[in-house]
């Protein structure tokens, strides 16, 4: 079962089409009674899916994000201060009338960095201890940052009960984390570090992975029958997130080529585009009713086209920033059998 779920979490880019469309088929062929149920799915789904996540999480890392302010400043810069503005203004133009697919794009855009922040910039040669501060400190702030940018910034076009979305990111994020350390040190206690790292973490993303394609599923599912009716929506929805992650993509490009080393750039620029979808889709879902679902077929689509730039990205890496030597751009890889065995391999979605 292992090995499936590994594998499985090795191809996102085709699973989660996948579910999308099983989700839909689903959706259109249960009753309106059987599609609801289904909601009282969604919070054990949300745990499995951010829970193992942050096993793997080593939140002591926050501690030592000060050793580059200036490359960890920037990075948050770019994430607070650039991509939910260019996430509101696009959602204000492509999804007029449709607020809460505007608000799906401002949630992608408001939880930067993931477990796949730090797996592509090691698959890229960059600096893998860059990119574990940026995901631990860009994760914290867009959690407390993110119910108020949504009151600011969209809060007169859709519902937004500020305490409620807090309880949310509280039980999606902050609970989880702490369980998340617990577990993870009491395994280090019975497990030495490199037996962890080859050998249990790399389970952790595949549970996360059940918890992912099970909440993309039921987000088809319940918008199912409005699709049905307006297929175009989904080529609508694909066109902005083109432009973000384009955008995104080319701007921490040139901000890394000119302020930062080799190392330093392509954490930047995967520490900025890697967005983290999987607590973004928990809250749409969980914090906003009926409506969320619309914000989270937004959501799901961004895993699509997040997989597939990274995975295209990575290929370019050599000719934007030159080639780099393998211990100097990764301290972490020479002395880890897990970075070591990373860099041969796909790099998974949390």
């Amino acid at each position: 079962m292992w090995n499936l779920l590994i594998a499985i979490n090795k191809k996102l880019v085709i699973a989660i089409p996948v579910m999308m469309a099983a989700g839909f088929l689903f959706g259109l062929q249960a009753d309106a009674g059987i599609t609801s149920q289904l909601k009282k799915l969604i919070m054990p789904l949300t745990f499995l899916m951010v829970y193992p996540m942050m096993v793997t999480l080593n939140i002591k890392h926050l501690q030592e994000g000060i050793r580059n302010v200036r490359l960890q400043l920037l990075t948050q810069a770019i994430n607070f201060g650039v991509i939910p503005f260019l996430a509101y203004g696009l959602g204000l133009y492509f999804f007029k009338g449709q607020p809460y697919m505007a608000l799906g794009l401002l949630l992608a855009a408001l939880l930067p960095t993931s477990g796949m922040t730090i797996s592509w910039t090691g698959f890229a040669k960059g600096n893998m201890g860059a990119a574990i501060n940026m995901t631990v400190i860009g994760l914290t702030v867009g959690s407390l940052a993110t119910p108020f940018y949504v009151q600011w910034l969209l809060g007169a076009k859709v519902d937004v009960n500020v305490a409620l979305v807090i309880k949310q990111i509280v039980l999606i994020v902050f609970v989880p984390m702490l369980l998340g350390a617990v577990t993870r040190s009491a395994l280090l206690k019975r497990y030495p570090m490199p037996v962890f790292k080859k050998e249990i973490a790399p389970r952790f993303p595949a549970l996360s992975t059940v918890g992912v394609l099970g909440i993309v599923f039921v987000a088809l599912a319940l918008k199912a029958r409005t699709i049905a009716h307006d297929p175009a929506i989904l080529g609508a929805i694909f066109v902005p997130l083109v432009i973000i992650y384009t955008v995104n993509f080319v701007l921490g490009t040139v901000v890394g080529k000119m302020f930062f080393a080799r190392g330093d750039a392509i954490a930047l620029v995967y520490g900025t585009v890697m967005r983290n979808l999987s607590i973004a889709l928990a809250i749409a879902i969980n914090a906003f009713g009926v409506e969320g679902a619309n914000a989270a077929l937004v959501i799901a689509a961004s895993y699509i086209i997040q997989v597939q730039s990274a995975a295209w990205y990575v290929k370019l890496t050599d000719v934007i920033f030159g080639p780099a030597a393998e211990e100097a751009a990764h301290p972490c890889a020479a002395r880890s059998p897990f970075f070591n065995g990373l860099l041969g391999k796909r790099p998974k979605e949390l």
